[in-house]
């Protein structure tokens, strides 16, 4: 089955940085368009970037020159580097890949806070 698994995350002061991680499993990887999401306490989930099966992205106004999505397509994993963060970017983080149907992971807490 399609299974999903991020990490990396934790906390950081402003300023710093993370490079998180989402492992996938259970579908052809290099053939899927992955995503990173993100959805801080009382508000909607929050699309950050994508990354196409021919290595182009895009990117969310919000994070655009700070976050760099990449893939290894050898490791079946989707990376998320995360630069300049601040306050507001504390958040759970998920990845989504759409097979017929969205599926995400479980999540990583990202707190940014000093």
């Amino acid at each position: 089955q399609v299974q999903l698994v991020e990490s990396g995350g934790g906390f950081v002061q402003p300023g710093g940085s993370l490079r998180l991680s989402c492992a996938g499993s259970g579908f052809t990887f290099s053939t899927y368009t992955m995503s990173w999401y993100r959805q801080a306490p009382g508000k909607e989930r929050e699309f950050l970037a994508r990354i196409f099966t021919t290595g182009s992205r895009n990117y969310a106004n919000s994070v655009k020159g700070r976050f760099t999505i990449s893939r290894d397509n050898a490791k079946n994993t989707v990376y998320l580097q995360m630069n300049s963060l601040k306050p507001e970017d504390t958040a759970v983080y998920y990845c989504k890949v759409v097979i017929s149907y969205d599926y995400w992971g479980q999540g990583t807490q990202v707190t940014v806070s000093s």
